[in-house]
Protein backbone atom coordinates (compact mmCIF):
# COMPACT_ATOMS: atom_id res chain seq x y z
CA UNK A 1 0.00 0.00 0.00
CA UNK A 2 1.17 3.52 -0.75
CA UNK A 3 1.97 5.56 2.38
CA UNK A 4 -0.97 7.81 3.18
CA UNK A 5 0.85 11.13 3.23
CA UNK A 6 2.71 10.25 0.04
CA UNK A 7 -0.56 9.33 -1.63
CA UNK A 8 -2.14 12.55 -0.46
CA UNK A 9 0.62 14.67 -1.89
CA UNK A 10 0.49 12.86 -5.21
CA UNK A 11 -3.27 13.14 -5.46
CA UNK A 12 -3.31 16.83 -4.66
CA UNK A 13 -0.94 17.45 -7.55
CA UNK A 14 -2.50 15.17 -10.13
CA UNK A 15 -6.22 15.01 -9.49
CA UNK A 16 -7.04 18.69 -9.89
CA UNK A 17 -10.77 18.78 -10.34
CA UNK A 18 -11.35 15.20 -9.24
CA UNK A 19 -11.68 15.83 -5.49
CA UNK A 20 -13.12 19.28 -4.95
CA UNK A 21 -13.23 19.77 -1.18
CA UNK A 22 -11.16 18.87 1.85
CA UNK A 23 -13.85 16.80 3.55
CA UNK A 24 -14.29 14.59 0.52
CA UNK A 25 -10.53 14.34 0.18
CA UNK A 26 -10.03 13.21 3.80
CA UNK A 27 -12.87 10.73 3.45
CA UNK A 28 -11.28 9.33 0.32
CA UNK A 29 -7.93 8.81 2.02
CA UNK A 30 -9.54 6.66 4.69
CA UNK A 31 -10.20 3.93 2.10
CA UNK A 32 -7.45 1.52 1.03
CA UNK A 33 -6.35 1.72 -2.58
CA UNK A 34 -7.68 -0.96 -4.87
CA UNK A 35 -6.36 -1.84 -8.32
CA UNK A 36 -9.19 -0.19 -10.17
CA UNK A 37 -8.84 2.95 -8.09
CA UNK A 38 -5.13 3.19 -8.82
CA UNK A 39 -5.94 2.89 -12.51
CA UNK A 40 -8.54 5.64 -12.10
CA UNK A 41 -6.17 8.02 -10.39
CA UNK A 42 -3.06 7.40 -12.41
CA UNK A 43 -4.17 7.47 -16.02
CA UNK A 44 -1.52 6.90 -18.68
CA UNK A 45 -2.57 10.14 -20.32
CA UNK A 46 -2.09 13.59 -18.80
CA UNK A 47 -5.14 15.07 -17.12
CA UNK A 48 -5.19 18.84 -16.94
CA UNK A 49 -8.87 19.33 -17.60
CA UNK A 50 -10.04 22.75 -16.58
CA UNK A 51 -11.76 23.69 -13.37
CA UNK A 52 -15.37 24.74 -13.89
CA UNK A 53 -14.42 28.38 -13.23
CA UNK A 54 -11.86 28.30 -16.06
CA UNK A 55 -14.41 27.39 -18.72
CA UNK A 56 -16.24 29.94 -20.84
CA UNK A 57 -19.25 27.65 -20.75
CA UNK A 58 -20.03 27.07 -17.07
CA UNK A 59 -21.56 23.69 -17.95
CA UNK A 60 -18.45 22.57 -19.83
CA UNK A 61 -18.55 19.13 -21.46
CA UNK A 62 -18.19 16.91 -18.43
CA UNK A 63 -20.38 13.83 -18.82
CA UNK A 64 -20.69 14.30 -22.58
CA UNK A 65 -22.50 11.84 -24.86
CA UNK A 66 -19.54 10.35 -26.74
CA UNK A 67 -17.95 7.01 -25.86
CA UNK A 68 -14.42 8.31 -26.22
CA UNK A 69 -11.66 6.09 -27.66
CA UNK A 70 -8.78 5.09 -25.38
CA UNK A 71 -10.36 7.00 -22.49
CA UNK A 72 -11.45 5.70 -19.08
CA UNK A 73 -15.10 6.20 -18.19
CA UNK A 74 -14.26 8.21 -15.07
CA UNK A 75 -12.47 10.80 -17.20
CA UNK A 76 -15.64 11.43 -19.17
CA UNK A 77 -17.97 11.53 -16.17
CA UNK A 78 -15.75 13.42 -13.70
CA UNK A 79 -13.57 15.71 -15.80
CA UNK A 80 -13.98 18.22 -18.59
CA UNK A 81 -12.27 17.06 -21.81
CA UNK A 82 -9.66 19.17 -23.51
CA UNK A 83 -11.68 20.39 -26.49
CA UNK A 84 -9.60 21.49 -29.46
CA UNK A 85 -11.31 24.09 -31.64
CA UNK A 86 -8.78 25.37 -34.16
CA UNK A 87 -5.48 24.39 -35.75
CA UNK A 88 -2.82 26.56 -37.33
CA UNK A 89 0.52 25.24 -38.57
CA UNK A 90 2.19 23.33 -35.74
CA UNK A 91 -0.31 24.61 -33.17
CA UNK A 92 -3.81 23.82 -31.97
CA UNK A 93 -6.12 25.95 -29.80
CA UNK A 94 -8.68 24.84 -27.25
CA UNK A 95 -12.16 26.34 -26.85
CA UNK A 96 -10.80 28.75 -24.25
CA UNK A 97 -8.24 30.12 -26.69
CA UNK A 98 -5.18 28.48 -25.14
CA UNK A 99 -2.48 27.71 -27.69
CA UNK A 100 -0.59 24.39 -27.71
CA UNK A 101 2.38 23.22 -29.73
CA UNK A 102 1.07 19.97 -31.19
CA UNK A 103 4.16 17.84 -30.63
CA UNK A 104 2.34 14.65 -31.65
CA UNK A 105 0.96 15.95 -34.98
CA UNK A 106 -2.55 14.99 -33.91
CA UNK A 107 -2.02 11.23 -33.63
CA UNK A 108 1.28 10.86 -35.52
CA UNK A 109 -0.62 12.12 -38.55
CA UNK A 110 -0.99 15.84 -39.42
CA UNK A 111 2.28 15.88 -41.32
CA UNK A 112 1.56 19.21 -43.06
CA UNK A 113 0.25 20.94 -39.97
CA UNK A 114 -3.17 22.23 -39.15
CA UNK A 115 -4.15 24.59 -41.98
CA UNK A 116 -2.53 23.67 -45.28
CA UNK A 117 -4.68 25.66 -47.76
CA UNK A 118 -3.97 23.37 -50.71
CA UNK A 119 -5.49 20.39 -48.90
CA UNK A 120 -8.57 22.40 -47.94
CA UNK A 121 -8.90 23.59 -51.53
CA UNK A 122 -8.55 20.03 -52.89
CA UNK A 123 -11.31 18.81 -50.58
CA UNK A 124 -13.57 21.76 -51.44
CA UNK A 125 -13.13 21.33 -55.18
CA UNK A 126 -13.91 17.62 -55.02
CA UNK A 127 -16.91 18.17 -52.75
CA UNK A 128 -18.29 20.62 -55.29
CA UNK A 129 -17.69 18.23 -58.18
CA UNK A 130 -18.42 14.74 -56.81
CA UNK A 131 -18.77 14.41 -53.02
CA UNK A 132 -19.15 10.63 -53.14
CA UNK A 133 -19.21 7.60 -55.32
CA UNK A 134 -18.14 4.05 -54.54
CA UNK A 135 -15.65 1.66 -56.18
CA UNK A 136 -17.73 -1.55 -56.23
CA UNK A 137 -18.58 -3.62 -59.37
CA UNK A 138 -16.02 -2.02 -61.66
CA UNK A 139 -17.41 1.45 -61.01
CA UNK A 140 -15.11 4.01 -59.46
CA UNK A 141 -13.90 7.62 -59.52
CA UNK A 142 -10.96 9.39 -61.15
CA UNK A 143 -9.36 10.48 -57.83
CA UNK A 144 -9.19 6.89 -56.58
CA UNK A 145 -7.54 5.71 -59.81
CA UNK A 146 -5.08 8.61 -59.81
CA UNK A 147 -4.14 8.10 -56.17
CA UNK A 148 -3.52 4.38 -56.61
CA UNK A 149 -1.13 5.13 -59.46
CA UNK A 150 0.62 7.86 -57.45
CA UNK A 151 1.12 5.61 -54.41
CA UNK A 152 2.63 2.82 -56.51
CA UNK A 153 5.03 5.26 -58.15
CA UNK A 154 6.04 6.70 -54.79
CA UNK A 155 6.89 3.36 -53.16
CA UNK A 156 10.20 2.07 -54.53
CA UNK A 157 11.55 -0.30 -51.85
CA UNK A 158 10.10 -3.24 -53.78
CA UNK A 159 7.75 -3.65 -56.70
CA UNK A 160 4.07 -3.20 -55.87
CA UNK A 161 1.27 -3.91 -58.32
CA UNK A 162 -2.08 -2.90 -56.82
CA UNK A 163 -3.55 -0.63 -54.15
CA UNK A 164 -6.62 -1.40 -52.05
CA UNK A 165 -8.18 1.56 -50.23
CA UNK A 166 -9.43 1.56 -46.65
CA UNK A 167 -10.47 4.27 -44.19
CA UNK A 168 -7.76 3.75 -41.56
CA UNK A 169 -4.60 1.89 -40.64
CA UNK A 170 -6.64 -0.56 -38.58
CA UNK A 171 -8.78 -1.44 -41.60
CA UNK A 172 -5.64 -1.74 -43.72
CA UNK A 173 -4.14 -4.31 -41.37
CA UNK A 174 -7.42 -6.20 -41.06
CA UNK A 175 -7.46 -6.31 -44.85
CA UNK A 176 -3.90 -7.65 -44.90
CA UNK A 177 -4.99 -10.74 -42.97
CA UNK A 178 -7.94 -11.39 -45.28
CA UNK A 179 -5.78 -10.94 -48.38
CA UNK A 180 -3.14 -13.35 -47.10
CA UNK A 181 -5.75 -15.97 -46.22
CA UNK A 182 -7.39 -15.54 -49.63
CA UNK A 183 -3.97 -15.89 -51.27
CA UNK A 184 -3.01 -19.08 -49.42
CA UNK A 185 -6.41 -20.67 -49.96
CA UNK A 186 -6.06 -19.97 -53.68
CA UNK A 187 -2.67 -21.70 -53.65
CA UNK A 188 -4.10 -24.76 -51.91
CA UNK A 189 -2.44 -24.03 -48.57
CA UNK A 190 -5.42 -23.91 -46.18
CA UNK A 191 -3.29 -24.47 -43.08
CA UNK A 192 -0.95 -21.54 -43.72
CA UNK A 193 -3.00 -19.06 -41.71
CA UNK A 194 -1.06 -17.91 -38.62
CA UNK A 195 0.45 -14.47 -38.26
CA UNK A 196 3.50 -13.49 -36.25
CA UNK A 197 3.67 -9.97 -34.83
CA UNK A 198 5.87 -8.54 -32.07
CA UNK A 199 5.44 -7.70 -28.43
CA UNK A 200 4.77 -3.97 -27.94
CA UNK A 201 3.75 -3.52 -31.58
CA UNK A 202 0.67 -1.51 -32.52
CA UNK A 203 -1.29 -2.37 -35.66
CA UNK A 204 -4.71 -0.91 -34.85
CA UNK A 205 -7.71 -1.49 -32.63
CA UNK A 206 -10.19 -3.40 -34.79
CA UNK A 207 -10.59 -7.08 -33.94
CA UNK A 208 -7.80 -8.48 -36.12
CA UNK A 209 -5.53 -5.42 -35.93
CA UNK A 210 -5.79 -5.39 -32.12
CA UNK A 211 -4.94 -9.10 -32.10
CA UNK A 212 -1.82 -8.39 -34.15
CA UNK A 213 -0.87 -5.61 -31.74
CA UNK A 214 1.43 -6.65 -28.91
CA UNK A 215 0.02 -4.33 -26.25
CA UNK A 216 -1.93 -6.13 -23.47
CA UNK A 217 -4.37 -3.23 -22.95
CA UNK A 218 -5.77 -3.88 -26.43
CA UNK A 219 -6.51 -7.50 -25.51
CA UNK A 220 -7.74 -7.30 -21.93
CA UNK A 221 -11.48 -8.12 -21.60
CA UNK A 222 -11.89 -8.15 -25.40
CA UNK A 223 -11.15 -11.90 -25.65
CA UNK A 224 -8.08 -11.12 -27.74
CA UNK A 225 -5.70 -11.87 -29.30
CA UNK A 226 -7.31 -14.22 -31.80
CA UNK A 227 -5.78 -17.72 -31.68
CA UNK A 228 -4.14 -17.43 -35.11
CA UNK A 229 -1.86 -14.61 -33.91
CA UNK A 230 1.53 -15.32 -32.33
CA UNK A 231 3.91 -12.77 -30.85
CA UNK A 232 7.68 -12.81 -30.93
CA UNK A 233 10.31 -10.66 -29.19
CA UNK A 234 10.18 -6.89 -29.01
CA UNK A 235 13.44 -5.61 -30.56
CA UNK A 236 14.16 -3.07 -27.81
CA UNK A 237 17.91 -3.39 -27.34
CA UNK A 238 18.26 -1.13 -24.29
CA UNK A 239 15.61 -3.00 -22.36
CA UNK A 240 16.14 -6.59 -23.44
CA UNK A 241 19.77 -7.15 -24.42
CA UNK A 242 21.87 -9.54 -22.37
CA UNK A 243 24.97 -8.31 -20.49
CA UNK A 244 27.77 -7.71 -22.98
CA UNK A 245 25.52 -8.45 -25.98
CA UNK A 246 26.04 -6.15 -28.98
CA UNK A 247 23.17 -4.91 -31.13
CA UNK A 248 24.15 -7.32 -33.89
CA UNK A 249 24.25 -10.24 -31.45
CA UNK A 250 20.90 -9.18 -30.02
CA UNK A 251 19.43 -9.14 -33.53
CA UNK A 252 20.87 -12.60 -34.20
CA UNK A 253 19.28 -13.94 -31.03
CA UNK A 254 15.87 -12.46 -31.89
CA UNK A 255 16.03 -13.86 -35.42
CA UNK A 256 16.88 -17.27 -33.97
CA UNK A 257 13.96 -17.02 -31.54
CA UNK A 258 11.68 -16.19 -34.46
CA UNK A 259 12.94 -19.19 -36.38
CA UNK A 260 12.42 -21.43 -33.36
CA UNK A 261 8.84 -20.18 -33.03
CA UNK A 262 8.21 -20.92 -36.71
CA UNK A 263 9.63 -24.42 -36.38
CA UNK A 264 7.64 -25.07 -33.22
CA UNK A 265 4.36 -24.05 -34.87
CA UNK A 266 5.24 -25.59 -38.22
CA UNK A 267 6.37 -23.47 -41.20
CA UNK A 268 3.42 -24.71 -43.23
CA UNK A 269 1.08 -23.01 -40.72
CA UNK A 270 2.73 -19.55 -40.70
CA UNK A 271 1.34 -17.17 -43.32
CA UNK A 272 2.94 -13.80 -42.59
CA UNK A 273 5.10 -11.68 -40.33
CA UNK A 274 4.06 -8.06 -39.71
CA UNK A 275 6.26 -5.26 -38.39
CA UNK A 276 6.45 -1.49 -38.11
CA UNK A 277 9.83 -0.20 -39.38
CA UNK A 278 9.92 1.86 -36.16
CA UNK A 279 7.50 0.81 -33.43
CA UNK A 280 5.30 3.80 -32.61
CA UNK A 281 2.72 3.47 -29.83
CA UNK A 282 4.84 0.78 -28.18
CA UNK A 283 7.35 3.48 -27.23
CA UNK A 284 9.21 4.60 -30.39
CA UNK A 285 11.44 1.54 -30.56
CA UNK A 286 14.05 1.54 -33.30
CA UNK A 287 15.32 -1.71 -34.81
CA UNK A 288 18.81 -2.67 -33.62
CA UNK A 289 21.63 -3.04 -36.11
CA UNK A 290 21.12 -5.85 -38.69
CA UNK A 291 17.68 -6.68 -37.25
CA UNK A 292 15.54 -6.47 -40.39
CA UNK A 293 18.25 -8.07 -42.52
CA UNK A 294 18.19 -11.14 -40.28
CA UNK A 295 14.42 -11.23 -39.77
CA UNK A 296 13.78 -11.03 -43.51
CA UNK A 297 16.18 -13.91 -44.12
CA UNK A 298 14.21 -16.10 -41.70
CA UNK A 299 10.76 -15.38 -43.13
CA UNK A 300 11.99 -15.80 -46.69
CA UNK A 301 13.54 -19.17 -45.79
CA UNK A 302 10.13 -20.50 -44.73
CA UNK A 303 8.03 -18.86 -47.47
CA UNK A 304 6.38 -16.44 -45.05
CA UNK A 305 5.11 -13.11 -46.34
CA UNK A 306 6.50 -9.88 -44.91
CA UNK A 307 3.95 -7.11 -44.18
CA UNK A 308 5.37 -3.64 -43.52
CA UNK A 309 3.07 -1.54 -41.35
CA UNK A 310 4.05 1.96 -42.49
CA UNK A 311 1.01 3.71 -41.02
CA UNK A 312 3.20 6.00 -38.89
CA UNK A 313 6.50 5.88 -40.78
CA UNK A 314 5.41 6.48 -44.40
CA UNK A 315 5.77 9.68 -46.43
CA UNK A 316 8.81 11.20 -44.74
CA UNK A 317 8.54 10.69 -40.99
CA UNK A 318 11.98 9.03 -40.65
CA UNK A 319 13.77 11.26 -43.14
CA UNK A 320 13.09 8.77 -45.95
CA UNK A 321 9.92 8.50 -48.01
CA UNK A 322 9.15 5.17 -46.34
CA UNK A 323 10.55 3.29 -43.37
CA UNK A 324 11.28 0.41 -45.76
CA UNK A 325 13.76 2.71 -47.55
CA UNK A 326 15.60 3.47 -44.32
CA UNK A 327 15.94 -0.13 -43.16
CA UNK A 328 16.19 -1.90 -46.54
CA UNK A 329 12.95 -3.80 -46.05
CA UNK A 330 11.59 -5.62 -49.12
CA UNK A 331 7.96 -6.31 -48.17
CA UNK A 332 5.29 -8.31 -49.95
CA UNK A 333 2.51 -6.09 -48.62
CA UNK A 334 2.45 -2.58 -47.12
CA UNK A 335 -0.09 -0.68 -44.99
CA UNK A 336 -0.27 3.13 -45.05
CA UNK A 337 -2.64 5.76 -43.62
CA UNK A 338 -2.19 8.89 -41.43
CA UNK A 339 0.20 11.11 -43.44
CA UNK A 340 -1.32 9.78 -46.67
CA UNK A 341 -3.82 12.66 -46.37
CA UNK A 342 -1.99 14.49 -43.57
CA UNK A 343 -5.03 13.23 -41.59
CA UNK A 344 -7.28 15.88 -43.13
CA UNK A 345 -9.68 13.14 -44.18
CA UNK A 346 -9.79 9.45 -43.22
CA UNK A 347 -8.00 7.18 -45.67
CA UNK A 348 -5.72 4.16 -45.58
CA UNK A 349 -4.31 1.86 -48.22
CA UNK A 350 -2.77 -1.55 -48.76
CA UNK A 351 -0.07 -2.07 -51.38
CA UNK A 352 0.08 -5.54 -52.89
CA UNK A 353 2.98 -7.21 -54.72
CA UNK A 354 2.60 -8.52 -58.27
CA UNK A 355 2.81 -12.15 -57.11
CA UNK A 356 -0.04 -11.76 -54.64
CA UNK A 357 -2.12 -9.57 -56.96
CA UNK A 358 -1.92 -12.17 -59.71
CA UNK A 359 -3.19 -14.91 -57.40
CA UNK A 360 -6.01 -12.70 -56.07
CA UNK A 361 -7.14 -11.85 -59.61
CA UNK A 362 -7.06 -15.49 -60.64
CA UNK A 363 -9.01 -16.62 -57.58
CA UNK A 364 -11.61 -13.86 -57.94
CA UNK A 365 -12.12 -14.91 -61.56
CA UNK A 366 -12.85 -18.45 -60.41
CA UNK A 367 -15.24 -17.28 -57.70
CA UNK A 368 -16.91 -14.61 -59.78
CA UNK A 369 -15.84 -11.65 -57.63
CA UNK A 370 -13.39 -10.39 -54.99
CA UNK A 371 -15.81 -10.02 -52.09
CA UNK A 372 -14.05 -7.52 -49.86
CA UNK A 373 -14.40 -3.76 -49.61
CA UNK A 374 -15.95 -0.81 -47.81
CA UNK A 375 -18.54 1.78 -48.77
CA UNK A 376 -15.88 4.44 -48.47
CA UNK A 377 -13.01 2.51 -50.14
CA UNK A 378 -11.33 5.11 -52.35
CA UNK A 379 -13.68 7.90 -51.26
CA UNK A 380 -13.17 10.61 -53.91
CA UNK A 381 -12.77 13.50 -51.47
CA UNK A 382 -10.25 11.63 -49.30
CA UNK A 383 -8.39 10.57 -52.44
CA UNK A 384 -8.32 14.13 -53.79
CA UNK A 385 -6.79 15.37 -50.54
CA UNK A 386 -4.26 12.52 -50.49
CA UNK A 387 -3.22 13.24 -54.09
CA UNK A 388 -2.56 16.85 -53.13
CA UNK A 389 -0.65 15.80 -50.01
CA UNK A 390 1.65 13.56 -52.06
CA UNK A 391 2.19 16.41 -54.53
CA UNK A 392 3.19 18.71 -51.67
CA UNK A 393 5.59 16.14 -50.22
CA UNK A 394 7.36 15.93 -53.58
CA UNK A 395 7.22 19.60 -54.56
CA UNK A 396 8.54 20.76 -51.18
CA UNK A 397 11.03 17.90 -50.97
CA UNK A 398 9.60 16.99 -47.60
CA UNK A 399 12.10 14.18 -47.08
CA UNK A 400 15.00 16.64 -47.26
CA UNK A 401 13.09 19.04 -45.05
CA UNK A 402 12.73 16.36 -42.37
CA UNK A 403 16.39 15.41 -42.76
CA UNK A 404 17.36 19.05 -42.31
CA UNK A 405 15.28 19.79 -39.20
CA UNK A 406 15.49 16.41 -37.43
CA UNK A 407 19.09 16.71 -36.08
CA UNK A 408 18.09 19.87 -34.22
CA UNK A 409 15.03 18.05 -32.83
CA UNK A 410 16.84 14.82 -31.93
CA UNK A 411 19.96 16.45 -30.50
CA UNK A 412 17.96 19.01 -28.58
CA UNK A 413 15.86 16.43 -26.75
CA UNK A 414 18.73 13.98 -26.32
CA UNK A 415 20.71 16.72 -24.57
CA UNK A 416 18.49 15.92 -21.56
CA UNK A 417 19.70 12.29 -21.46
CA UNK A 418 21.74 12.90 -18.31
CA UNK A 419 18.59 13.60 -16.30
CA UNK A 420 18.49 11.21 -13.31
CA UNK A 421 14.89 10.24 -14.10
CA UNK A 422 15.46 9.40 -17.77
CA UNK A 423 16.42 5.85 -18.67
CA UNK A 424 16.59 6.27 -22.43
CA UNK A 425 15.79 8.78 -25.15
CA UNK A 426 15.48 7.16 -28.57
CA UNK A 427 14.38 8.34 -31.97
CA UNK A 428 15.12 9.09 -35.60
CA UNK A 429 13.81 11.68 -38.03
CA UNK A 430 10.82 13.45 -36.50
CA UNK A 431 9.80 10.77 -34.03
CA UNK A 432 11.19 10.32 -30.53
CA UNK A 433 10.45 8.54 -27.27
CA UNK A 434 11.58 9.09 -23.68
CA UNK A 435 11.42 6.38 -21.05
CA UNK A 436 11.46 7.40 -17.39
CA UNK A 437 13.21 5.03 -14.99
CA UNK A 438 15.12 5.28 -11.76
CA UNK A 439 18.91 4.92 -11.70
CA UNK A 440 18.91 5.07 -15.52
CA UNK A 441 18.14 1.36 -15.58
CA UNK A 442 15.41 -0.57 -17.44
CA UNK A 443 15.18 -2.73 -14.33
CA UNK A 444 14.32 0.12 -11.93
CA UNK A 445 10.92 1.51 -12.90
CA UNK A 446 9.29 4.15 -10.77
CA UNK A 447 6.33 2.95 -8.69
CA UNK A 448 3.35 3.02 -11.06
CA UNK A 449 1.25 4.91 -8.52
CA UNK A 450 3.66 7.84 -8.84
CA UNK A 451 2.41 8.38 -12.41
CA UNK A 452 5.67 9.93 -13.62
CA UNK A 453 4.85 9.79 -17.31
CA UNK A 454 1.37 11.20 -16.75
CA UNK A 455 2.81 13.96 -14.56
CA UNK A 456 5.32 14.91 -17.27
CA UNK A 457 2.54 14.96 -19.86
CA UNK A 458 0.38 17.13 -17.63
CA UNK A 459 3.24 19.58 -17.13
CA UNK A 460 3.80 19.73 -20.90
CA UNK A 461 0.12 20.57 -21.29
CA UNK A 462 0.41 23.22 -18.59
CA UNK A 463 3.33 24.75 -20.50
CA UNK A 464 1.37 24.67 -23.76
CA UNK A 465 2.47 21.48 -25.50
CA UNK A 466 0.60 18.25 -26.28
CA UNK A 467 2.42 14.92 -26.34
CA UNK A 468 1.66 11.18 -26.12
CA UNK A 469 1.92 9.39 -22.78
CA UNK A 470 1.90 5.63 -22.23
CA UNK A 471 2.81 4.65 -18.68
CA UNK A 472 6.27 6.06 -18.04
CA UNK A 473 6.99 6.43 -21.74
CA UNK A 474 6.31 9.69 -23.54
CA UNK A 475 6.42 10.21 -27.30
CA UNK A 476 6.95 13.13 -29.65
CA UNK A 477 6.09 13.21 -33.34
CA UNK A 478 5.79 16.82 -34.57
CA UNK A 479 4.51 17.92 -37.99
CA UNK A 480 6.99 17.86 -40.88
CA UNK A 481 6.48 21.60 -41.30
CA UNK A 482 7.84 22.45 -37.83
CA UNK A 483 10.26 25.38 -38.00
CA UNK A 484 13.61 25.79 -36.20
CA UNK A 485 11.98 28.33 -33.90
CA UNK A 486 9.21 25.87 -33.09
CA UNK A 487 11.77 23.12 -32.44
CA UNK A 488 13.43 25.50 -29.97
CA UNK A 489 10.06 26.05 -28.33
CA UNK A 490 9.42 22.30 -28.17
CA UNK A 491 12.82 21.68 -26.53
CA UNK A 492 12.24 24.50 -24.04
CA UNK A 493 8.81 23.23 -23.03
CA UNK A 494 10.16 19.68 -22.75
CA UNK A 495 12.94 21.01 -20.49
CA UNK A 496 10.51 22.87 -18.26
CA UNK A 497 8.28 19.81 -17.90
CA UNK A 498 11.33 17.66 -17.18
CA UNK A 499 12.53 20.04 -14.44
CA UNK A 500 9.06 19.98 -12.89
CA UNK A 501 9.03 16.19 -13.03
CA UNK A 502 12.53 15.86 -11.55
CA UNK A 503 11.40 18.00 -8.63
CA UNK A 504 8.29 15.86 -8.27
CA UNK A 505 10.36 12.67 -8.14
CA UNK A 506 12.63 14.18 -5.49
CA UNK A 507 9.58 15.13 -3.43
CA UNK A 508 8.12 11.64 -3.71
CA UNK A 509 11.42 9.99 -2.83
CA UNK A 510 11.87 12.27 0.15
CA UNK A 511 8.43 11.48 1.48
CA UNK A 512 8.97 7.79 0.88
CA UNK A 513 12.18 7.83 2.97
CA UNK A 514 10.30 9.30 5.91
CA UNK A 515 8.01 6.27 6.15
Amino acid sequence: MVPRNLLGSTLKTQLGTYIKNAAAYRSFLEHPLKGTLVARLYSTEPSLQKEDSDLKDSNGFKGHDMLAPFTAGWQTTDLHPLVIEKSEGSYVYDINGKKYLDALAGLWSTALGGNEPRLVAAATAQLNKLPFYHSFWNRTTKPSLDLAKEILETFTASKMEKVFFTNSGSEANDTQVKLVWYYNNALGRPNKKKFIAREKSYHGSTLIAASLSGLPALHKKFDLPAPFVLHTDCPHYWRYHLPGETEEEFSTRLAKNLENLILKEGPDTIAAFIAEPVMGAGGVILPPATYFEKIQAVVKKYDILFIADEVITAFGRLGTMFGCDKYNIKPDLVSVAKALSSAYLPIGAVMISPEISEVIYSQSNKLGTFSHGFTYSGHPVSCAVAIEALKIYKERNIVEQVKSISPMFQDGIKSFSDSPIIGEIRGTGLILGTEFTDNKSPNDPFPPEWGIGAYFGARCEKHGMLIRVAGDNIMLCPPYIITPQEVDELITKYGKALKDTEERVEELKSQHKKQ
